[in-house]
């Protein structure tokens, strides 16, 4: 892994130099550099864990593009065909053969240098000064740090965890900084066996998520750990640990945005002329995006949203989350579903640049164009709580709790009946808090959900997704052929990502590839 190690060696040199200032304070400035390489104070190796910039950023595209949420379709394509660039294809249609040549992958090594940091900072507690107290909690938030990067790749790169992948390939396990450690694959059973152990060192923080009335998500804290913790319960379907540590998280911290007063559209113009070149269809038309939109490089906003418990923002680089049809119709293409009003931006095509002629569909947007929530929120913890109570047979507890979110996102106006959900039978229950969970946090953990339902003992939540689409060649998607059917199977083996080439050849080997 010579590559990869270099790569980490500059991280180190960038991070290493950032010096003792820290993030305690969520507007505060990255720190500057000095010329020490050697850190000799708990101060220093703070400053490295509160960088919230070098951990926060999510680049996957394999979350944007591969699921049923996005929408990948041939009209769209017709009108402008820049509207979806070739890598975008390939990861909409899990191409096995040629994502893993994609050379702008960012995903798996951005993750590895987390992992290397956190390593680092493990590896130097007991040799700098500092208090007892101080190095705890700060090996707490290192191993909050390599759990959450190990599960993300292992969510993407690996096959589910069931009793029959156990001894399928894993990830390469880094737990030190030394170049010479070995970079082969574990298997998957040693891969989430060394999550979960990561994850029990962190539920050791004593640090809360308030601090000062003040929600500090960059910084581990008990909330986080809980929440990842349920997180990965619920991946391996483990509904009673999931609902226990998401009661846990809850009991932290439980405070969620009302979309009925505390949401707003920009008050920026956002307005598109279209068909400029066609007198008879020329018009002007004023894009509702919501106030979260507006800046891209002041973080006041995204790290002032109070629903996190651990910030980590899905990050696309395109700057449009394409809904898919499906995805639309979940929401009934209603205002009266605030999350429609605020979060479905209609014409988002005109942002992007067709206006001549004219091609209207909408966007998702949530933080400016290219950064939606990826990281536990108390929304997710409330649905993670009501689909264990549903699937435990606990109906009524279990639409209670999903209606409490319901209740902060539905428009207030509307009747009783039309806020709240009801259920008779498990089945109908866990039905419609699954529904509830896609319509909450589209996109950034889906591909999470559909690999746990296909691996679970029912089979009403199973997701098999079609796609209609062009034929395409090397370079090229090939318009001039009929458009075909392609189809992600519960069981395919494409449900781990190809591993990036470069990985493979910079370890010399040693990494293996996903069989397929």
């Amino acid at each position: 892994m010579k590559i990869f190690n270099n790569i980490l060696s500059k991280s180190l040199l960038f991070i290493l130099c950032a010096g003792v200032m820290g993030c305690d304070d969520f507007l505060d400035k990255s720190p500057s550099k000095t010329s020490s390489l050697v850190p000799t104070t708990v101060e220093q190796l703070d400053a490295l864990l509160g960088a919230y910039s070098s951990f926060y950023q999510v680049s996957n595209r394999n979350s944007v593009y591969a699921t049923d949420d996005y929408g990948l379709y041939a009209d769209l394509y017709d009108a402008r065909p820049a509207s979806y660039n070739l890598v975008a294809v390939q990861y909409a249609l899990w191409d096995m053969n040629r994502i893993a040549f994609d050379g702008r992958i960012a995903f798996w090594p951005n993750e590895y240098k987390k992992i290397f940091t956190a390593n680092m900072v493990l590896q130097n507690l007991s040799k700098v000064s500092g208090s007892d107290e101080e190095k705890a909690i700060l090996e707490a938030e290192s191993h909050l740090i390599r759990a959450y990067s190990y599960l993300d790749l292992a969510d993407k790169y690996c096959l589910p965890y069931s009793e029959s992948t156990k001894d399928e390939l894993g990830l390469p396990l880094k737990q030190s900084v030394s170049f010479e450690e070995l970079s082969s694959r574990n298997t998957l059973s040693e891969t989430y066996a060394s999550i979960e152990s990561d994850l029990q060192e962190a539920l050791k923080t004593p640090v809360h998520l308030l601090k000062d009335g003040r929600v500090r998500s960059w910084r581990a804290n008990i909330g986080a750990a809980n929440a990842l913790a349920a997180r990965y319960y619920l991946g391996r379907n483990n509904y009673a640990e999931a609902l226990k540590y998401a009661n846990a998280a809850l009991s932290e911290y439980s405070t969620l945005v009302d979309y009925n007063t505390e949401m707003k559209y920009s008050d920026r113009p956002n307005s598109y002329t279209i068909n400029p070149n066609d007198p008879e269809k020329k018009a002007v038309v004023s894009l509702k995006f919501p106030y979260t939109h507006d800046n891209q490089t002041d973080m006041t906003d995204m790290l002032g949203w109070k629903e996190f418990y651990y910030f980590r923002l899905l990050n696309h680089e395109s700057w449009w989350y394409v809904p898919s049809k499906e995805l639309l119709d979940l929401y009934g293409r209603s205002e009266s579903d605030l999350r429609y009003k605020y979060h479905i931006v209609e014409d988002y095509s005109y942002d992007r640049g067709m206006l001549q002629p004219s091609y209207s569909y909408p966007g998702y947007v949530f933080f400016f164009k290219d950064r939606i929530p990826a990281g536990p929120t108390v929304a997710e913890m409330i649905l993670t709580k009501a689909e264990c109570l549903a699937r435990d047979g606990n109906i009524p507890e279990a639409i209670n709790t999903v209606n409490i979110l319901r209740a902060k996102r539905m428009d207030n106006s509307l009747p009783a009946d039309k806020i709240n959900l009801s259920a008779t039978t498990r089945e109908e229950a866990v039905k419609k808090i699954l529904e509830e969970r896609r319509r909450e946090i589209p996109f950034s953990i889906r591909w999470f959900d559909i690999r746990r339902f296909n691996a679970n003992a029912d089979t009403f939540d199973d997701v098999v997704i079609t796609r209609e689409f062009y034929p395409y060649a090397e370079s090229a998607v090939l318009p001039q052929e009929s458009v075909k059917t392609y189809t992600l199977g519960k069981d395919s083996r494409r449900y781990a990502v190809p591993v990036p080439n470069t990985e493979i050849i910079s370890s010399g080997g040693k990494i293996e590839q996903n069989k397929y």
